[in-house]
Order: structure tokens, then sequence, then C-alpha cells
């Protein structure tokens, strides 16, 4: 018999990639199984996320967590010991109600995530299964096509290009380490552009290069170049995908391209981006319209979706419910999935399960402020989300994820499986 009563939580505040505050919690069972689990952070946030809980003041900038990890201590602890970490739902369900907001702002969604979290790894260390496998409960799982960032721009890097990330995708490559090892290639060729060309000016916030281009399409140009000179097929072996994070420059209606110098409506933004698939081999665009633009969402995906993955971040931020209504209308064809915009690991997973329910793309995601925890490795293989997006090909707190995948891809041995072109919602001859 399993053992697991939870018997103690306790919260500690540590640190994350940006030298701010967060919030990791400890789990125990009955059983002397213990789980651990810290909540990240973005810089570009949706309207509709959990709300991270931070002190205000002067220090840290008003970024310290001490009312979180001291809710955990508190209320969170009193409300979980003596429960049962084998019944998920009803420990989240438990958060939820305690917490009593739509947006989990009393206790912090910091505080919620990362004990929702250390959960699932205290009930995978008591069952003595890895996370990812207790997760997928003997179903066949996939290596997910790994989406990694080679220019870092709006939020993560100053604004200094307008869209917010430039990535490649492989899924031409033949297993998840094939894609690693393509996009390192890439990445290293991409940083030697840049070097003879004088445009590096160092790392953003996820790992990518902070570009100094003069134009958007520049970053689109050198990419392509970058793939060429590591020895590949632009659109074949590696594709483009971007984040154009459109909500952080763009607001009914209206969008401010700065790098550019012009400002653009609904369809002036859906004509730009349709010549960017027209002219490069972009398989994904998240967030091409901002999340008040439902119309011009349903309007690109009309357009594209049949040969563009058409991601809502900002758009859906992991709402089950947000996921249906956008199916419903045809205004996206996948969904970014990040636990701290929901706030609880059931709420995240309602939200995959929804979006694979409709057929969208699922892509588990990482934050720009991130840490050693790899519980999104675990996340993406054992719900079988066919995705991952962690960030660029550098830092420890990405890469900690990438290597965690490669030791799942390597203990399944003749069972793994890599997701490639199927984890794309459109067919690739189309």
């Amino acid at each position: 018999m399993i053992a697991t009563t939870i018997t103690a939580v306790r919260g500690r505040r540590v640190w994350d990639s940006r030298g701010r505050p967060t919030v990791e919690v400890e789990v125990s069972l009955g059983g002397d199984a213990v789980g651990r689990a810290i909540a990240p952070a973005g810089a570009s946030t949706g309207s509709g996320e959990a709300i991270d809980l931070r002190d205000g003041g002067a220090p840290f900038g008003g970024l310290d967590v001490r009312q979180a990890v001291g809710h955990v201590d508190g209320p969170i602890a009193r409300a979980l010991v003596g429960r049962d970490a084998g019944d998920p739902a009803a420990i989240d369900a438990a958060l939820i109600g305690l917490d009593g907001t739509p947006n989990k702002a009393r206790l912090g969604g910091n505080a919620i995530v990362a004990t929702s979290m250390a959960v699932l790894h205290a009930r995978a260390a008591a069952a003595g299964l890895p996370v990812w496998r207790l997760l997928a409960g003997g179903k066949p799982v996939r290596l997910p096509l790994p989406e990694i960032q080679i220019f870092g721009g709006g939020a993560h890097a100053e604004r200094r290009v307008d869209v917010q990330d430039f990535m490649v995708m492989c899924p031409g490559a033949g297993s998840f380490a094939e894609a690693l090892d393509w996009t390192a290639e890439i990445y290293r060729a991409a940083g030697a552009l840049m070097r003879r060309a004088g445009k590096l000016q160092g790392v953003a916030d996820e790992g990518g290069y902070w570009p100094v281009f003069a134009a958007n399409e520049e970053a689109l140009d050198t990419l392509v170049l970058a793939i060429e000179a590591a020895g590949f097929a632009p659109g074949a072996d590696v594709a483009i995908s971007l984040d154009v994070a459109a909500s952080e420059f763009g607001r009914a209606g209206s969008y401010r391209l700065a790098l550019d110098g012009r400002t653009l409506d609904t369809a002036g933004m859906i004509a730009m981006l349709e010549g960017w698939l027209d002219a490069y081999p972009i398989v994904s665009i998240e967030d091409p319209v901002a999340e008040d633009d439902a119309e011009g969402f349903r309007a690109f995906t009309a357009a594209h979706g049949g040969r563009c993955q058409v991601i809502g971040d900002d758009f859906l931020v992991t709402d089950a419910g947000r996921v249906e209504r956008a199916a419903e209308a045809g205004a996206a064809n996948a969904v970014l999935i990040k636990p701290n915009q929901a706030g609880t690991l059931s709420e995240t997973h309602a939200a995959l399960l929804a979006g694979q329910r409709h057929g969208f793309g699922t892509i588990v995601s990482a934050r720009s402020g991130e840490t050693e925890d790899t519980t999104i490795a675990h996340l993406a293989v054992g719900w079988d989300a066919g995705q991952l997006k962690v960030g660029s090909f550098s830092r420890s707190e990405r890469m900690a994820k990438w290597n965690e995948v490669l030791r799942i891809e390597e203990s399944l041995g003749t069972e793994a499986r890599f997701a490639g072109w199927s984890a794309l919602p459109f067919r690739r001859d189309s």
C-alpha cells in the first residue's frame, strides 16, 4: 500500500533566472516521499492569467514573495496536511476554494502552482515512478517537438525587435536528440553570422541572441541564413516559428511596430504576416494579433490555419473554457499550455485536453523567468502534448528541461517515438 497522505507542506523563497525571488514548495507524504517544485514567472503576460503575489515596497523592486511563502506555510499547509495526495483533483479544488478569487490573487498564483506541482512530484516519488510515467498511466507517449528560440525580442529584449521570439522547429529530425543536435548547429551558426555583421548584443531573457536588427524581416532573413549555414534545408528539415506577442504592441485593433516605424490595423497586421508566410518557411505563429482581437484571430486562422499553426497564448491563457470557445469560433488551431497561467495542474490539464479534443496543437511552455525545475518536461511527455517550448539553447534554466527530455527518450529505448511533423495541427502537404 503506497502512503500518500500529506504530512507537511513547506514554502521556501528561492531565485529565478532573472535574479528575482520566487516560490518553491516542498510536500512530504506519510511514506517519506518528498516532492518539490518552483513557480516560474512571465514578462509578457495575458490579462486573464493567474496573478503572482508580490510584496510591493522597495526591496527587489517590489517583487519579493514573502507573503506568498507565508501563505504556503500557513493556510495552504493547514488545508492540505492530512489530505490524500493520490487525489490531485481534490487537492487542486481545495487550493482553488481556499483562495476564493478567479485569478488566484489572494494566496498568489505563484504559491498555488508551486504547491500543485510539488504534490505531483510527491505522488511520483511515493509510487517510485518518474513524473512523466505517472502522468501517462500506461498510455503511449511521444517525445515532443521542441520549439527553440534563436533570437529574442519584445518584452524579452527591451523591445529591440517587435516580434518576441524568432524560433526554429526541427520536425524533419528522426528523434528528440537529433532535433537538439540540429538546433545546436543553427544556434551556433546564427551567433557566428551576427558577430560577423556586428549585430550581436548579448542574450535575451530566454537565452536567445539579443539582436540589433534594422527591421523585423532582417531577423527572418538571418534565421534562414543560419539554417542554411548549419547545413539544413529551410522548410523541409527545419522550419521557423514566431511568437509575435501582439498584445505587447497592439490594442483595439491598432498595432504599433516601433522597429519598422509604422502602425497597422488588424487587416494590415494579417497582411504583413501573410507576406512573411509566403516568403519564409514559417509553420507556427503565436498570438498573431492581440488578446482583445478575437475577430482578428478568427480571420487569421480562417486564412492561414491550413498551412500554419495559429497559437493562442495571451488570447487563451491556458483556460479550457477559452479553448472551447476559440475552437467553436475557428479562432485558433493551437494552444500554449503554461501551468502558472492557470494556477493548478488540474486546470492546466483541462486546457490541454480541450485543445486535443478539437485537434489543436498543444505546446507545453516555460516562462521568461525560469528555474532549474523540470516539471514541464514531464508534462509535455506524460500528457503527450506533442510540443515543448522552453526558450533558447543556452542558460541552465533552459537546458535543464531539454536535458530532462533527453533522459526520458533514453529511458524509453526502442519504444521512443518522436512527434515530428505529427505534432502540428495541419497537413504538411496542404
